[in-house]
């Protein structure tokens, strides 16, 4: 029981440490996106994360065995890949595109939601309703957020579209990298996604500059945009990825997903404090929605913690 508790505490902690990296994230990828255009930034920096995952496979944080052991294909790698960074991104992307700044916010605050009611059939972990009004309660705070900032953008059926499959693939993914999990470590989860997405963004970067590698690295030549990858890369990709995966192995899916809320309240006082922008009474209220529903979920541990067996 102790070691079960420690467990989870230790995901807990790694879960706030990945969340709040993502947090971040939006002043380094804007940055960077004035320089690059978004797939060129996506092949950078998920090809310098396979890269430097490759190099940390062979000293002792590696666990990488996907060779040396028997009975461990490749296949649910690449299928965790495509579903996350892959269909992920260009959904995100897309739907960022073609739709308002409220409706892609509340879209991807449905991930929790949708990822709780999916783990229902298909691991058997049934969230207790406590733990389900607390998501809710979070995911409230996240919708409050959106409707306080200034929306921009028009929406058609390609936003619509677009962002409806970036959440399924982000619940797959979370789904996914659950059932897995005990097959397969978080390094060796991560290592699988990020092979398959630089293989997949790369290919499409270099057929959009029809294979010029003068112009697919000349962004590294801005010293602005090296310190941005570096970040997108280390914190954001290794660090935040993996701290996933291993708080997949470790916790229900709704208690990990619900994680993904705090990215805004990391991103609001992000803003807040070192871009300056206003922070009113009720954006206040709505972050402490947010954190109050994570604390919750995380307090009520529902009837199942187990991994559906295979």
């Amino acid at each position: 029981m102790k070691d079960n508790h420690d467990a989870s505490k230790k995901a807990i902690i790694a879960a706030i440490i990945g969340n709040s990296f993502w947090g971040f994230s939006f002043m380094a990828s804007k940055t960077a996106l004035s320089i690059t255009p978004v797939i060129q930034l996506l092949s950078h920096r998920f090809l310098l994360a396979f890269i430097m995952m490759n190099l940390l496979a062979v000293t002792p944080v590696g666990d990488l065995h996907l060779w040396r052991k028997p009975g461990k294909p490749l296949w649910p790698l690449l299928l965790l890949g495509l579903f996350q960074p892959v269909i992920y991104f260009i959904g995100e992307q897309y739907g960022i595109i073609h739709s308002t700044t409220i409706f892609s916010g509340v879209m991807i605050a449905m991930i929790p939601i949708a990822s709780i009611l999916a783990a229902i059939p298909f691991l058997g972990e049934r969230p207790g309703l406590q733990q389900f009004f607390y998501c809710l309660l979070s995911v409230a705070g996240v919708v409050g957020m959106g409707l306080l900032t200034k929306s921009s953008g028009s929406l058609d059926w390609i936003g619509v579209f677009s962002l409806i499959v970036a959440v399924l693939a982000a619940v797959a993914y979370s789904l996914l990298s659950r059932r897995i999990s005990r097959r397969y470590s978080p390094f060796e989860r991560t290592y699988g996604m990020f092979g398959f997405g630089a293989l997949v963004f790369t290919t499409m970067a270099l057929c959009s500059l029809d294979g010029d590698l003068k112009e697919y690295v000349r962004p590294f030549k801005e010293p602005i945009y090296l310190t941005c990858m570096i970040f997108l890369v280390v914190c954001c990709s290794i660090i935040s990825y993996f701290v996933t995966n291993y708080v997949l192995t470790k916790l229900t899916v709704a208690r990990a997903t619900v994680f993904a809320n705090l990215t805004t309240v990391v991103s609001v006082l992000a803003g807040t404090f070192l871009l300056h922008e206003p922070f009113s009474p009720v954006g206040l209220l709505c972050c402490f929605m947010i954190l109050l529903g994570i604390y919750g979920v995380q307090k009520e541990t529902g009837p199942k913690e187990k991994i559906k067996e295979r």
